[in-house]
């Protein structure tokens, strides 16, 4: 009996991810197609109702989203955290008065434990940090998609854009966390197992955007998110990394050709511990000069490698080993 439960749950796991893993890489061209298939159909006023409903709303990925508690509290998120298991880490107090940039590391291939630590409830973020609202950034391109645009801010996803941080950042009585993987989509291409490469000596868009609202930055190391997948070759001046290097911006997101469990999408069951650094004070400056900016950058450089440093070894990673920045 005990044995025929632990199979039931493992299953539950594996449904509960894969069909994570379509939510990230096949529902936006379901919507799609479901909605050109409607709009061929009888439903076809539901449809024109709808898009001129979207086009009123169409800021809204932008001005803090939609997000719906319930949908984050999914009894599926809890099968989907086991699978790996997902953990948050706590490290350090912090006052929900404020509004917080988190700085996410490594990106990982799907940013599977932002997604699982921040877009849900499985992990406890709102009991480790109370009256803290969490928004994790997505690139743009996805809130143009109708329908999957609806599910995805459902768990607290919004734009990455300038307007869509700087207005969380500015909401007045604090509470509002914007969750940035910070090393963006070219990270990703550099996300295998056992890689501590992280992209970061010339982002410095967050820090600019932090201290022109005075937002505390805060790092976030997820150990293990680079083990969910492997990769196929695609070394620096390789024809593969200059294929999804030259793609890269001109379709916005990255390419990596990944593959985890028998070669298939379903990731590696691999612990994943998501570790919240403590927050660095951040003093508004509206128009912050290069140096302000280059200042700030240096200190969160030097927290996000002391967060590392402290806590590699009991999450895996020989003591040996260290972060390459580049």
């Amino acid at each position: 009996m005990q044995a025929s439960s632990s199979r039931l749950h493992r299953c539950l796991q594996v449904f509960a991810v894969l069909q994570w893993v379509f939510s990230f890489l096949g529902l936006a061209q379901v919507c799609l197609a479901a909605l050109l298939l409607a709009s061929l159909s009888r439903a076809w006023i539901l449809v024109v109702l709808y898009l001129v409903w979207l086009y009123g709303d169409r800021d809204t990925p932008q001005a803090g989203g939609r997000r719906l508690d319930w949908v984050r509290n999914w009894a599926i998120w809890r099968h989907f955290r086991d699978y790996f298991p997902l953990s948050l880490i706590k490290t350090a107090d912090l006052d929900p008065s404020r509004n917080y940039l988190f700085g996410f590391h490594p990106h990982g291939v799907l940013v599977t434990g932002a997604f699982g630590s921040f877009c849900t409830e499985a992990t406890g973020f709102s009991r480790l940090f109370p009256g803290l609202r969490p928004h994790l950034l997505m690139l743009p391109c996805w809130f143009y998609v109708p329908l999957f645009r609806d599910y995805i801010m459902c768990a607290g996803l919004v734009s990455s854009n300038k307007a869509s941080v700087s207005y969380l950042l500015s909401r007045p009585g604090g509470g509002q966390v914007a969750v940035l993987a910070v090393g963006g989509p070219l990270e990703a291409l550099e996300a295998k197992p056992g890689a501590l490469s992280l992209r970061i000596r010339n982002q410095k868009g967050f820090v600019k955007l932090a201290l022109e609202h005075g937002a505390s930055l805060v790092p976030v190391f997820s150990f293990g998110e680079n083990d969910l997948f492997q990769q196929f070759p695609n070394p620096p001046g390789s024809w593969v990394r200059r294929v999804q290097e030259t793609l890269q911006p001109l379709l916005t997101v990255a390419l990596p050709l990944f593959h985890g469990r028998l070669g298939l999408l379903l990731p590696f069951r691999k612990p994943v511990h998501t570790v919240v650094g403590a927050p660095i004070p951040v003093r508004r400056s509206p128009r912050p000069s290069r140096a302000e900016v280059a200042a700030l950058h240096a200190l969160y450089v030097e927290r996000l490698t002391q967060l590392f440093e402290e806590h590699k070894t009991r999450y895996g990673v020989p003591a040996h080993r260290h972060l390459v920045l580049t």
